[in-house]
């Protein structure tokens, strides 16, 4: 635990943004520094709660409170060497997780929870900057070769597990860059990309060997070609393909998917060019208020939109938890991000009707569930963020039963094998295309654990532990 009485002195204390004037002129991340003074103070805050819930709503089982007691004693090489020890890539989870294990805080029952996300943030930029261990690392090769198709952040925590004890692990991407919808589909302002390159290198230090531009399953490499070139085949592929809105007009020229707006920024930014899908003085309207919308919202913003509207089906979220969602669940309450603080307006309860428009969208007619009264407003950009309907399995062949479920995902035995699918050696599945649309940490997590199968099934002396989350079995 932290300081004994610590939860009684210190409130909860996170870092403070850069001014909003200040930060939609450019694209780095948007919180200033914080102290390691104040971050101590954080740590501090931790309770000896007896259970430590923090750790049980946590996918990653991180020793939530043994790292906060390093670090509110300074210590922070101990610190790093316990967080790394149970998530491969803190530097991400701590800048894009939204921390179910702060939900399951004790702390939170009556105060402000922990700060956790922002410390594993600080502990892992203090490794990385005074040269700390940030990687399990092995020079020893035992002679097995695994693939891993998919850069996304079940495929890296994957890949980074089986280079740890020796495994030659080979990963497949089929852009032009390494990281999935790190490098692509989040923006800079929440992950600066020198923050994903750094990590890649480290991989790439440790062993692993990254090949962008191969579509497996397309012209390039087919799966059986995987099945025989490697003693084992892992499908971290994500879910990619986005769900749309089927309603008049939804083909006009004008309104995107969200993803594919976003890559088009972040390569933009990237290359210091022009992007293809600019928002510059446009009335934008965004469909969908979760975190991807959100990413939407603070990108527009920073291309110049002249108005920006974001519209959620759903009713707006209560402040306050909801009996039906006790602690330590991760209730779904109200929630604004540094995004939604640097304009725009947001709507609840309101269902999208028509797109209209002569070739291109103009306006977009919207119904408000509250009152049943019909809206006409105007939109020459509609950007739909509506979640992710399961992964992308063309060429792949494994479209319909039994490689999928009902929901259009792949199917999985209970030590994550596809035991479906045939062939000279296993294919295994986890991440986001298992279990659909779901959070970065539950996507290290799953990655971890069919790392930790994929090792058992390879060597007669298996040394990778799983992370605690369940993998799922063929009926759910």
């Amino acid at each position: 635990m932290g300081k004994t009485t610590g939860f009684l002195e210190y409130p909860r204390r996170g870092p403070s943004p850069r001014p909003v004037e200040v930060r939609l002129r450019d694209w780095r991340e948007v919180y200033e520094p914080q102290s390691d003074d104040d971050v101590s103070t954080q740590g501090a805050r931790c309770m000896d709660c007896g259970i430590p819930f923090c750790m049980q709503g946590c996918p990653l089982g991180n020793r939530i409170p043994t790292f906060n007691d390093h670090v509110y004693r300074s210590h922070w090489e101990q610190a790093a060497d316990q967080l790394f020890d149970t998530n491969n890539f803190p530097e991400f989870t701590g800048r894009l997780c939204p921390a179910p294990c702060e939900s399951a805080c004790v702390l939170g029952i009556s105060d402000g929870p922990v700060t956790i996300e922002r410390i594993e943030y600080e502990v892992a930029e203090h490794a990385f900057a005074h040269g700390f261990d940030v990687a399990r690392v092995t020079d020893e090769r035992i002679g097995t070769r695994v693939a891993v198709v998919g850069s996304g952040p079940a495929g890296l925590a994957a890949a980074a597990q089986l280079a740890s004890v020796g495994h030659d692990v080979h990963v497949f991407e089929r852009s032009d860059a390494i990281g999935g919808l790190l490098r692509y589909g989040i923006p800079e302002f929440k992950l600066e990309k020198k923050i994903l390159d750094r990590r890649l290198a480290v991989m790439e230090a440790s062993g692993v060997t990254f090949h962008t531009n191969v579509s497996v399953g397309g012209a390039d490499v087919t799966l059986g070609d995987l099945q025989r070139d490697f003693d084992a085949v892992l499908l971290a592929l994500g879910s990619t393909r986005p769900r749309l809105i089927p309603v008049p007009g939804a083909d006009l020229a004008g309104v995107y998917p969200a993803m594919t707006y976003l890559e088009a920024a972040n390569r933009a930014v990237r290359d210091a060019v022009p992007t293809v899908i600019d928002a510059k003085d446009r009335d934008v309207v965004i469909l969908g208020g979760g975190d991807t919308g959100a990413d939407c919202l603070g990108t527009v913003h920073r291309q110049g939109a002249r108005s920006v509207h974001q519209i959620e089906i759903l009713d707006r979220p209560p402040d306050e938890r909801p009996d039906d969602q006790p602690w330590p669940t991760m209730a779904r309450i109200y929630k604004s991000s540094p995004a939604h603080d640097e304009g725009g307006e947001r709507r609840f309860s309101t269902e999208t009707l028509e797109f209209l428009g002569d070739g291109r969208v103009e306006r977009i007619v919207v119904r408000d569930d509250t009152t049943n009264e019909s809206l006409v407003m105007g939109a020459d950009l509609v950007l739909i963020a509506a979640g992710f309907v399961g992964p992308e399995l063309e060429g792949l062949g494994l479209n319909d039963e039994p490689f999928v479920t009902s929901r259009a995902t792949l199917s999985v035995g209970s030590d994550w094998r596809m035991d479906a699918l045939s062939g000279p050696v296993p294919v295994f599945a986890c991440g986001d295309g298992v279990r659909g649309q779901s959070l970065i940490v539950w996507a290290i997590a799953e990655g971890r654990s069919a790392a930790a199968a994929i090792d058992a099934h390879l060597s007669g002396d298996p040394s990778l532990l799983p992370a605690p989350v369940a993998p799922y079995s063929l009926s759910w």
